[in-house]
């Protein structure tokens, strides 16, 4: 049963009104004395030229009790609406005992194509945390997406061309040796980076250099080919071992590179449109009229630009994929970029769905990051670290844990994850050892610890191999004190939180339900004994504890986040 959905049929029967109208109305009260469900009666007030509180009074006098309702009461303009709890409970925990993994999972897209075009690091420089937030935004949204019926397509938009390999080949080319770059792989390949931007201060010409490199690159030049096809390599190598840290693969690498040949009759169409005007050599599509600065196609020099590949890349992934939808995950910095390619394509013709999923940047506690400058924490060097931090407290708490070189893996990967994805993405997140790696408090560690409590649990009562489907003959009738019943509220609302990550396109909606759910379980374990309750209660909270960890760890997963069973 969907009990909101059931309330809001309740109130339509009675008002003869819209039944969805209603029941996007329809609220959870934040404190459970006001009801489980509430209905405020003031937006009716227009339409049918009475009070609220009249409004409520009469919609209540036309409501006739089902059999999951234990009353009705007005507040105001607000009908409260509570549940009989043993009949809440039994119906919830049932569904989610019965779904089990499959528990949220709805059928929303119909299997229509998703692209979500995320992560794309430039290559020739390291991986660092600037890139963990398209990473984890983007590979979450693909889990979500992929849950509610969509097919998910992940797409790693790698920065695989432009006039940086031509500052990093000019780097080289002065500085650098083979024997240096086989030796030190893409660190090198950043030391020579960050030089070329020190001397460059003194010495213009290394710009000349620089573009002079790129020019060969496009010319099809086969030595500065051959040098970038090299860095390439390297790069993806350390990339790929990132990836399998966070057990992240994608359907396709395609870098700029890829849209090198597809470019030129996407301007030739703008041309045909009449779309291309020229402003000082370059060609532009103007957009004053949508109040945007014109949208660059062109450089004077003929050479294309971000918004001729992305364009392109829209282009391309439609007659592709046939997408649905297609998602760029990308920095906030590039609203404008996307706000003019995506005004663009309208003005081509096409009604595609694309969407910008801007996000805030992930500074150090010095500030800013500048791969420039040199100023970045590497992404391996982060993973390494935080997951050697966590093996130390494994030590000093519970040193006799199997596996422990696995977990420390799942609880420290798990701990960068859940501190990016906690707010909202919008939001810029500042880097901090202490917070992310806490057990206690609102951190990714928490939760899997609480995961792991619903193991310890359930293992202690039935024994490891029955950890899967205990107890399906419990009483859940008897759940009905207050935490109980908060915890199994919590629970239920896990499949209307799905569907708002997507529709907003924010993780941070599954983070913020799997933190209250754990903190909900954690009151729970301390008012009510579990294993010293009587027999038939200890087995109806044992089928709660089940249902917990089964709805917890259907939520890590979506994040991208392991949920260990011991820890």
């Amino acid at each position: 049963m969907d009990f909101k959905l059931e309330v809001a049929k309740l109130i339509a029967n009675a008002a003869t009104l819209d039944l969805e109208t209603i029941a996007e109305a329809i609220e959870i009260p934040p404190n459970p004395d006001l009801g489980d469900f509430a209905f405020p009666c003031f937006r009716l007030a227009k339409t049918l030229r009475k009070a609220p509180p009249i409004i409520a009074q009469e919609i209540k006098q036309n409501i006739e009790m089902p059999d999951f309702l234990a009353s009705v009461e007005i507040a105001g303009a607000y009908i409260n609406f509570f549940v009989k709890r043993d009949f809440y409970a039994e119906e919830v925990l049932r569904k989610i005992f019965e779904q089990g993994a499959n528990f949220g999972r709805q059928n929303l897209g119909n299997g229509g194509c998703v692209v979500i075009d995320y992560s794309h690091p430039n290559m020739a420089k390291p991986f660092h945390v600037g890139h963990l937030r398209s990473t984890v935004i983007g590979h979450a949204l693909y889990n979500i997406f992929n849950f509610l019926g969509y097919r998910s397509f992940s797409i790693n938009y790698l920065g695989d061309w432009g006039t940086q390999f031509g500052k990093v080949i000019a780097a080289y080319e002065n500085w650098g040796s083979k024997e240096e770059v086989d030796a030190g792989g893409i660190a090198e390949l950043n030391r020579l980076y960050v030089k070329f931007h020190v001397e460059v201060e003194a010495d213009k010409t290394l710009d000349e250099q620089a573009r002079a490199w790129h020019m060969k690159m496009e010319q099809g030049d086969e030595y500065a080919l051959a040098l970038w096809h090299w860095f390439k390599e390297i790069s993806m190598k350390e990339y790929a071992a990132i990836y399998r840290l966070f057990d992240i693969d994608f359907d396709s690498y395609q870098g700029e590179s890829f849209y090198n040949d597809k470019m030129s009759p996407v301007v030739e169409r703008l041309r045909e449109s009449g779309l291309l005007t020229e402003s000082d050599g370059a060609m532009i599509v103007e957009l004053e009229e949508h109040k945007m600065p014109p949208c660059l196609i062109l450089r004077s020099d003929g050479g294309t630009l971000y918004a001729t590949r992305d364009i392109t890349s829209v282009l391309h992934r439609k007659e592709a994929y046939n997408f649905v939808k297609a998602l760029y995950v990308t920095s906030h910095e590039q609203i404008l970029h996307f706000a003019q390619v995506f005004k663009v394509i309208e003005l081509m013709g096409h009604d595609f769905e694309l969407m910008h999923v801007p996000f805030g940047y992930m500074n150090l506690p010095g500030g800013k990051m500048s791969t420039r400058k040199g100023n970045v924490l590497l992404m391996q060097d982060l993973l390494d670290q935080t997951i050697d931090k966590i093996k130390g407290i494994i030590e000093e708490k519970n040193p006799d844990l199997k596996d422990k070189e696995v977990v420390a893996q799942q609880v420290g990967i798990g701990a960068v994850i859940f501190n990016d994805l906690y707010n909202s993405r919008i939001k810029d997140v500042e880097f901090s050892w202490e917070r992310m790696l806490s057990f206690e408090g609102e951190t990714g560690p928490y939760v899997q610890y609480t995961h792991a409590r619903c193991c310890s649990v359930l293992n202690k009562a039935v024994g490891a191999t029955a950890l899967g489907r205990p107890f399906a003959d419990a009483n859940l009738g008897l759940l009905t004190d207050a935490a109980e019943f908060e915890l199994i509220k919590i629970l239920n609302g896990f499949p209307e939180k799905i569907a708002e990550a997507a529709e907003k396109y924010e993780p941070f909606i599954i983070s913020r339900f799997v933190m209250q759910l754990a903190q909900a379980f954690n009151k729970f374990y301390r008012d009510n004994p579990i294993l010293r309750a009587e027999e038939e209660l200890k087995k109806a909270r044992l089928h709660l504890t089940h249902c917990t960890k089964t709805v917890i760890a259907a939520a890590l997963n979506l994040l991208g986040i392991k949920a260990p069973q011991e820890m």
